[in-house]
C-alpha cells in the first residue's frame, strides 16, 4: 500500500493547510506540462493526487490512518473483516458469509486473463467486465491564479481564460460529420467488445476486451466530423468567472465543480483545480486572520508618549504610544486584521513599534540634547563618539 504521507512529504500530523501547500509543491514538481513525455513523472503526479483526493478528506483519511486504505476496509482481498475474500471471523466456517466477498479475487483473475471472467473455467455463460461505452466524465484539470494582499482579506471576483477540451459544436460531440449516418461496427456486432477464448494449464479461459475498431462505441461513422476528426471534442479557450471568498490564504486550493474537460458521449464535465497565490504586500505581512505591519516613530514620542496614525488593511488607525516606550514593542489592534474561510470575523492587526534615532541634528537641536544629557548625568564623552 502506498504511503500517502511520504508521497506528499508531510507527516501523520500535518494538518490541513500542511497538506494542501505540500500538494500544491508536489503537483507543480510533476505536473506533465511541465515535464512532456516523462511518463515517471505522469505516474508521480498521478500518485500525488492520489494521495491528495485521501488526505484532504477527514473521513478518507482517518480510515487510511486507521487500517491503511482509503476506504477503511481492515480485512483481505475483498476487504471485509478477516481472511480470505471477507469471510467472517474464523475462514470458510466463520458466520455471514458474503456472496460478493471475492471480488477482489475477480480483480486479480483479470490482471491475469485481460478482462473479465465471462464464462468461468469452461468457456461458457455470458461475457461480464467490459461493457459497451457509455457516457465518460471529463478529465479534472489545474491552473493557478495570484491574487493581491487586498483581495485574498475582502474577496473579490476574478476573470480567468482557460483552454480546455469541449464538446465539438460542429458535430455536437457525436463524432460524425452533420447529416452523415453512424453505422454498427462490423467487428464486434454494436456491443463494443469482443470475446477472446484463451487456452491455459486451467483450461479454456473466455475474456472480453474493448473492440479496437470503434474504441468500445459499437458504431463507426460512415464520415468523420471534419473538426474534430470523430474525437467528439476540440479544445476552445473559455472565460471562467470565480469567486474569491474572503479570508483565502496563500496556497489554498479551490475545487469548481463542472468546469474542467468536457465528457464523451454525454458525460459530465471534470472539475478545475484552482491554486492561489497570495502576492506580497509592501507594508503587511499576514498569518491566518492576524495581520502585522511595523511603524516608525521618532525618538522623542517613544519618550515622552503621543497618539501616531498607523496604516491598517482597513485604513488609518489611531494608536495611542505611552511615554518611555521601547523600540521594538508590539501593540494590538482589535479587530482590525483578516477573516477566515471559518469566520467572517476579523482578527487582530499587530504593530511593531520602530523608534528612529536621528542622525543629524541642528545645532540648536545637538544644543539641547546636551543639556538633557548633562541634566539627566548622561556621559556623552565616554568613548569620544558623542551621544550620535
Amino acid at each position: 500500500m502506498a504511503d500517502y504521507y511520504s508521497i506528499l512529504g508531510v507527516g501523520k500530523d500535518a494538518v490541513d493547510g500542511d497538506i494542501k501547500k505540500a500538494y500544491r509543491r508536489k503537483a507543480q514538481e510533476f505536473h506533465p506540462d511541465k515535464n512532456p513525455g516523462d511518463k515517471g513523472a505522469e505516474a508521480k503526479f498521478k500518485e500525488v493526487q492520489q494521495a491528495y483526493e485521501v488526505l484532504s478528506d477527514a473521513q478518507k483519511r482517518a480510515g487510511y490512518d486507521r487500517y491503511g486504505t482509503a476506504d477503511g476496509a481492515a480485512g483481505g482481498f475483498g476487504g471485509a473483516g478477516g481472511g480470505f475474500g471477507g469471510m467472517g471471523g474464523g475462514g470458510a466456517g466463520g458466520a455471514g458469509f458474503d456472496p460478493n466477498a471475492f471480488g477482489g479475487f475477480a480483480d486479480i483473475f483479470e490482471s491475469f486473463f485481460g478482462g473479465g471472467s465471462g464464462g468461468g473455467f469452461g468457456g461458457g455463460g455470458a461475457a461480464s467486465g467490459v461493457r459497451k461505452r457509455g457516457p465518460q466524465r471529463g478529465k479534472d484539470i489545474e491552473a493557478e491564479i495570484t491574487i493581491k494582499f487586498e483581495e485574498a482579506v475582502f474577496g473579490t471576483v476574478q476573470h480567468m481564460e482557460i483552454t480546455k477540451p469541449e464538446t465539438c459544436p460542429h458535430c455536437q460531440g457525436h463524432g460524425n460529420e452533420p447529416g452523415t449516418k453512424v453505422s454498427t461496427c462490423a467487428q464486434c456486432q454494436g456491443q463494443g467488445q469482443v470475446r477472446m477464448v484463451r487456452q491455459s494449464m486451467l483450461g479454456s479461459i473466455s475474456s472480453v476486451q474493448v473492440c479496437s475498431k470503434c474504441e468500445g462505441s459499437g458504431e463507426i461513422p460512415d464520415k468523420l466530423c471534419s473538426i474534430c476528426r470523430g474525437a467528439t471534442r476540440v479544445k476552445q479557450a473559455q472565460e471562467v468567472s470565480v469567486t474569491i471568498p474572503k479570508g483565502i490564504e496563500d496556497g489554498t486550493t479551490i475545487r469548481l465543480k463542472g468546469k474542467g474537460a468536457a465528457g464523451v458521449y454525454g458525460g459530465e464535465h471534470g472539475d478545475l483545480f484552482l491554486h492561489i497565490t497570495v502576492a506580497a504586500h509592501p507594508k503587511f505581512s499576514r498569518d491566518g486572520r492576524t495581520i502585522f505591519s511595523s511603524e516608525s516613530i521618532p525618538l522623542l514620542q517613544a519618550v515622552l508618549g503621543a497618539t501616531v496614525k498607523v496604516d491598517t488593511i482597513h485604513g488609518k488607525v489611531s494608536l495611542k504610544v505611552p511615554a518611555g516606550t521601547q523600540g521594538g514593542a508590539e501593540f494590538s489592534l482589535k479587530g482590525k486584521g483578516a477573516p477566515s474561510l471559518k469566520s467572517d470575523a476579523n482578527g487582530d492587526h499587530k504593530v511593531t513599534v520602530v523608534v528612529k534615532v536621528p542622525d543629524k541634528l541642528s545645532k540648536r537641536e545637538k544644543e539641547l540634547y546636551e543639556q538633557l544629557a548633562e541634566a539627566t548625568g548622561v556621559d556623552t564623552t565616554k568613548g569620544g563618539f558623542g551621544i550620535f
